[in-house]
């Protein structure tokens, strides 16, 4: 990943535990009301990819596994990982583009309100995502993949075939190669290719706003019919929503170019959605309060973006930064691009080794601007904050500010699944700390379980302790409470 330059080394944050009736009487324990849906407290684990669906797209004992865990913690929200609403193969990453996918997703609702006593509301997020291709080995690029055109011919100068002018354009130096092949071809070469929502010259790419309405209709009734509380569109990131949404994107066919043009497809989605689900699911999104990336949406556009969410009726919206395909760094032969390396990548995820700004917290600012909008467009939609949060003063301190209305957290959360519940228990000198150095993140990456360097070597030969794929690692936090000493509230 991208580090900044400055290289700063911050420590963790001093912390101030609260009692459990300090607890008990704070805005981060109080309920909050995301339309039809209200949560017991403020407190949100958003949605983590840990790999670990079966490679059809099926919750497996795993992902039970996995948001029991989660759950067992008691937070507000929980919101299931991305899980993609085509019904196309795409690895071990949950699905929800058939109904043959809803009976597990909804063992999967049954085990998270057993484990959370009820206490936790669950969300599930749904993705629409893009061809992405592995980087190619060179020769087999300019083998399979390049289509030979009259610029390369002319490159070639006497080469009388395609093969040759293949074999002409495999031996040059890249610097050469640089003067020759298009930035497209020199990308597919380089990273591998990438479809973008602005190649309307591909049928496929042309229609997605005929097509994506009703595909993510069609998954939110599915997920209302597996028993979920709600659905989160995500529409963040480096995927198929956040992508419209863009200043980069520039088609012009009325969904692009715009701030009106950008948002359109997004909205129409939205209400796709509502009109599937009714008014009793709740339904918001998750999107971004920066690009981060040069020519990308800025807080204004986010601002904007917000306040035509909030119009349209969504329940929630859930703020991340970054985390652009545009940035990333040039992943090995054979691998794929990954959106989380470059300074937008930072951005989203940032860790201990920072700028001045440090990686606490870094979100708020343009999330508290994004609400402020809102409220004075006259909408009381809650917005949810992510990023760095880690103790209670810190979240305790943002809601008090109304910079947001419920505070999430992955990295933390991951380090401890109880930490939300030992805070209201008055038991925060327990909490496991995450110290942000992406560890989890460079799993993900390599597309390999996720887990956490805190607790992932602790007690493997414990019995009933479930192991990674390669052995080394437990794939879940310890238990917490000791039996002997379950809390009963």
């Amino acid at each position: 990943m991208w580090k900044p330059p400055e290289r700063i080394k911050h420590p963790q944050l001093e912390a101030r535990w609260p009692t459990a009736a300090e607890a008990s009487s704070s805005r981060l324990f109080s309920p909050l009301r995301l339309g039809p849906v209200e949560l017991e407290q403020r407190t949100w684990v958003p949605a983590m990819v840990p790999w670990r669906a079966s490679d059809d797209g099926f919750v497996t004992a795993e992902i039970l596994d996995w948001y029991t865990r989660f759950a067992r913690g008691r937070p507000g929200a929980l919101v299931v990982e991305a899980t993609g609403i085509r019904d196309i193969p795409s690895g071990p990453l949950l699905r929800i583009g058939h109904d043959r996918f809803v009976p597990g997703l909804r063992d999967l609702v049954r085990t998270v309100a057993d484990a959370s006593g009820g206490h936790t509301r669950l969300l599930i997020q749904i993705i629409d995502f893009l061809a992405v291709r592995r980087r190619p080995r060179p020769e087999t690029f300019f083998d399979r993949y390049l289509e030979i055109t009259d610029r390369h011919r002319r490159s070639a100068g006497d080469a009388t075939s395609d093969r040759q002018v293949r074999e002409f354009l495999e031996a040059l130096p890249d610097h050469a190669l640089d003067e020759i092949l298009e930035p497209r071809e020199l990308e597919s070469l380089r990273f591998g290719s990438r479809e973008r929502v602005t190649d309307t010259h591909l049928e496929p790419i042309r229609e997605l706003p005929r097509v994506l309405p009703d595909l993510f209709a069609q998954a939110a009734r599915r997920s209302q019919r597996a028993g979920f509380d709600g659905v989160e569109l995500h529409f963040a990131h480096a995927y198929t929503m956040a992508s419209f949404l863009s200043a980069r994107n520039s088609r012009s066919d009325g969904y692009g170019e715009s701030l009106e043009g950008r948002v359109r497809l997004p909205l129409e989605v939205f209400r796709a959605v509502r009109e599937r689900v009714g008014e009793s699911f709740a339904v918001g999104c998750r999107y971004l309060s920066d690009d981060c990336i040069d020519g990308g949406s800025s807080v204004e556009d986010a601002i904007y973006f917000g306040v035509e969410f909030a119009r349209a009726g969504m329940d929630f919206l859930s703020l991340s930064r970054g985390g652009k395909f545009e940035d990333a760094k040039q992943p090995k032969i054979g691998w794929a691009v990954y959106p989380y390396t470059g300074r937008s990548g930072y951005e989203c995820m940032p860790t201990a080794i920072s700028d001045e700004t440090g990686p606490f917290g870094r979100n708020v600012p343009h999330v508290a601007r994004i609400r402020s909008a809102v409220r004075r467009a006259g909408f009381s939609t809650p917005v949810i904050v992510a990023g760095g949060i880690s103790t209670f003063d810190q979240a305790e301190g943002i809601l008090e500010r109304g910079e947001a209305d419920a505070v999430a957290a992955a990295r933390q959360s991951l380090a401890d699944p109880d930490w939300f519940r030992k805070i209201s228990l008055g038991r925060g000198q327990e909490i496991r700390r995450c110290i942000y150095t992406n560890y989890c993140e460079g799993l993900d990456q390599k597309h390999k379980q996720v887990t956490c360097q805190l607790w992932d070597r602790e007690g493997l030969e414990e019995p009933g302790v479930k192991r990674s794929a390669d052995g080394k690692r437990r794939l879940l936090a310890p238990d917490w409470p000791p039996v002997s000493s379950e809390p009963t509230s």
